[in-house]
């Protein structure tokens, strides 16, 4: 007998960054083109006052999700069980999608229906910071989902590393003049910062900066690169499971294509990806060595020293002054 289908219904959007119902049922019809999964219907599913009838709502589930478990599973499982399961299929932090589940019930009224424009997932592009990889792209995978605080979006970024996987996770923020997404590892130290612009509807593409420190290398060095998030039609395991390191002269669209994207000018795409990527003096990367950090602050600490040294006289001077004026003052 199907169970508690409203929680794991829920989990899935959260996996896939679906925020309204009918994003949830474009999920399925990827998965099968015929599916029976209904958007009216959905609606009391998600509710928990129905579960779907048709086995095959369960068996595109199934496929959706590429668990390597059938439809009957996907309906019996209890949501522990099945939240176990998407997290070490999909490399996803089992406490930080559980918590989604606190926030919105589900994407069921009409302000949840319309939605944050930006909730999805991305596949981003940027320089390879690391020296043993320079010269190269590297392939991260961006979320954003709806944050249980209201108003508010949550960002997990990823990377699948020869060192591991890495994941940070954090907010989405914004004003008037950019996007700003910042990310940090839960159980590390690697932290990123994002300035992207401001996009608009449909919301195809973030791009902007990205800011942090090396990951893989002998040494720390702090680095900014130009980076383009393209959204996908919806997850790919793919994005978890392909080194992230691109090959030399590796093309973007092939990448994309293979991510599940239908890329109409694959050729053009590839132009103007190299020409935002590779825009600029440095050709979109910059990178500080420390030496040349270490050199810049032994000058100006000496100088500070220097000078907080000479300016003790001057205060000690200064005071004796004040002292001496105070005295005759009261002399009079």
């Amino acid at each position: 007998m199907a169970r508690e289908i409203d929680r794991k219904l829920r989990l899935t959007a959260a996996l896939l960054g679906a925020v309204t119902r009918k994003d949830l049922a474009a999920a399925f019809r990827r998965a099968n083109p015929a599916t029976p999964f209904d958007v009216d219907r959905a609606h009391k599913w998600l509710q928990g006052r129905a579960r779907p009838r048709e086995p095959q709502v369960y068996e595109d589930w199934a496929k959706l999700l590429d668990l390597g478990r059938s439809g009957q599973w996907i309906a019996e499982c209890d949501s522990e069980a099945f939240l176990d399961a998407i997290c070490a299929r999909h490399q996803r932090d089992r406490h930080t999608l559980a918590h989604l589940l606190e926030g919105p019930a589900a994407p069921t009224g009409q302000q949840q229906e319309r939605g944050p424009p930006l909730a999805g997932i991305y596949a981003c592009y940027s320089h390879a910071w690391s020296p043993y990889f320079r010269g190269r792209l590297i392939r991260g995978e961006l979320s954003i989902t709806v944050a249980p605080t209201p108003q508010r979006l949550s960002a997990s970024y990823a990377e699948a590393l020869p060192t591991g996987h890495l994941q940070l996770d954090g907010f989405v923020t914004s004003n008037k003049r950019a996007l700003h997404i910042d990310v940090r590892e839960a159980s590390g130290e690697a932290q990123f910062a994002f300035c992207l612009f401001r996009p608009a509807p449909p919301v195809s593409v973030l791009a902007g900066f990205m800011c942090g420190a090396t990951v893989i290398g002998p040494e720390v060095q702090l680095s900014v690169t130009r980076i383009a998030m393209v959204r996908l039609p919806g997850a790919s395991p793919r994005l978890r499971e392909a080194d992230a390191y691109l090959a030399p002269q590796a093309s973007v669209a092939r990448d994309l294509a293979a991510l599940g994207m239908s890329v109409a000018e694959p050729a053009l795409v590839d132009q103007r990806m190299a020409t935002f990527l590779g825009g600029g003096a440095g050709g979109g990367l910059d990178l500080i060595a420390s030496d040349a950090y270490r050199a810049l602050a032994e000058l100006l600490d000496r100088n500070w020293l220097g000078s907080a040294n000479a300016a003790e006289p001057a205060a000690a001077a200064s005071s004796s002054a004040v002292l001496l004026a105070e005295r005759r003052a009261q002399g009079r």
